[in-house]
């Protein structure tokens, strides 16, 4: 492993691409503990200690800003407004004929679309960050502390454009990790941020749950790691056999491939995605007066769609976490434009007729090996949260569990950093196999 490790940087191309993503990821975290001007760093520290012993919309909040917007820092918002565009754009793709007219345009289609994804990004971030600032300063969102006392038009301002701000800076940091680092720059940005919440996670379930409960939670972790890397390399491959042909003296194709379709073919997307739609309910149920139909929209919230054990909460987030791997699945593979490809390139199915059977063919498998993947997910998300209810402190209201947030986004945390791991250890992978060293996947 060591060698492996070495190799890695004895590779002048690969060791710069390395350390410029690391580069890049500590700047991250250094922005992430720098508070946004006009904020009372002593109040900071109050809702810190609230959202490592709580469950509810603190604890939610935090785990994909990587404490940052518990920090009410200038990346306080995170990466969380570019992934909400991306899931905008993308469903608008399916409706918007313009869109998927880019989206079939190859690379300047794309072009088009990141640029679109960028306008919106930042949109959402100037709304997000608004809405930010009134509900730290009235306290709704961290029980009644305030964390901009000096509450003025140009305060107010301020802060929103430092939030905005930094949103638009992680979008192109993430870019450039793309371009000229290793891995995909937002998927590593995320990585970074989840897996920067697990000492503290650990610590809070250790501090609260005793050592028992500590103990219990690292062995589902590994039980969960082991699977999950089973899940993710796992493939259904379909055969494809190409006919001999011949163009003026050569003759072509006659060899045989296959496509290797996923049993997770979404990855971690589904998750992201679902958390993203549960991420808007809280904010909205925050800023909801108190009182009246506010005062009930915000206790359902709080009771039902931010605490991880809530059974309404288990439902609705495994149902969308199913839902969105349909979806991005159907996005990603497309059996109708696959198997017009095969048939464009002289392939066939074993068995299977060109056209209209081979599109049904692909479909139908990638409808069934879709199934047991996200359920798998699902699975993997709730499991700690099931387990939490069960076994610990079942009987807490929302947002009261101490160490809750450990334990019960641990799946979550575990999923995300495994799958992300998984794919920038492939891009290595093919790095060092393509100058004849030894990779680290078998």
């Amino acid at each position: 492993m060591l060698t492996r490790v070495l190799n890695m940087f004895r590779i002048p191309d690969l060791r710069n691409k390395i350390l410029f993503t690391l580069f890049i990821l500590g700047i991250y975290r250094l922005g992430a503990f720098i508070p946004a001007p006009y904020v009372d760093t002593d109040a900071v520290q109050l809702m810190r200690d609230q959202a490592n012993t709580s469950g509810g919309i603190l604890g939610f909040v935090q785990l994909f800003s990587g404490g940052a917007l518990t920090q009410f820092a200038i990346f306080a918002l995170g990466i969380m407004p570019y992934i909400t565009a991306s899931i905008i754009m993308q469903i608008l793709g399916v409706v918007i004929p313009r869109i998927e007219q880019w989206q079939q345009q190859g690379a300047v289609g794309q072009r088009k679309i990141t640029q679109w994804t960028r306008y919106l990004t930042v949109g959402i971030a100037l709304l997000q960050s608004t809405s930010f600032a009134f509900l730290f300063h009235s306290g709704a969102l961290v029980g009644g502390i305030d964390l901009l006392p000096n509450f003025t038009v140009w305060a107010v301002f301020v802060v929103v454009l430092t939030l905005t701000t930094g949103t638009a800076l992680l979008m192109w940091m993430g870019e450039l990790i793309t371009q000229r680092g290793i891995g995909n720059g937002m998927s590593l940005l995320i990585f970074t941020s989840v897996v920067s919440t697990l000492p503290a996670q650990l610590t809070a379930v250790r501090a609260n749950n005793g050592n028992d409960a500590l103990l219990g939670f690292i062995v589902v972790a590994v039980i969960l790691l082991v699977c999950i890397v089973f899940v993710e390399q796992g493939q259904r491959r379909i055969p494809v056999q190409f006919a001999k042909r011949v163009v003026g003296r050569r003759m072509y194709g006659g060899q045989s491939t296959y496509i290797p379709l996923k049993v997770n073919q979404s990855g971690v997307i589904p998750i992201i995605f679902a958390s993203s739609v549960l991420y808007l309910p809280t904010l909205v149920g925050a800023a909801m007066p108190e009182g009246g139909i506010g005062g009930t929209i915000q206790d359902f919230v709080n009771d039902h769609l931010t605490y991880p054990t809530s059974p309404v909460y288990l439902f609705f987030f495994g149902l969308m976490i199913i839902g969105f791997a349909y979806f991005y699945t159907a996005i990603t593979f497309d059996p109708v434009k696959q198997a017009d490809t095969i048939r464009k390139q002289g392939g066939f199915i074993p068995g299977i007729r060109p056209g209209v059977q081979t599109e049904r063919y692909l479909a139908k498998i990638l409808s069934r090996i879709t199934l047991p993947g996200s359920l798998f997910i699902a699975a993997v998300a709730l499991v700690p949260s099931i387990l939490y209810a069960v076994f610990l402190d079942s009987d807490l209201g929302a947002g009261q569990g101490g160490g809750a947030s450990g334990l019960l986004y641990g799946g979550i945390s575990l999923l995300i950093a495994t799958g992300v791991a998984l794919e920038t250890m492939k891009q290595i992978d093919s790095q060092l196999m393509m100058r004849n060293y030894e990779g680290f996947l078998k």
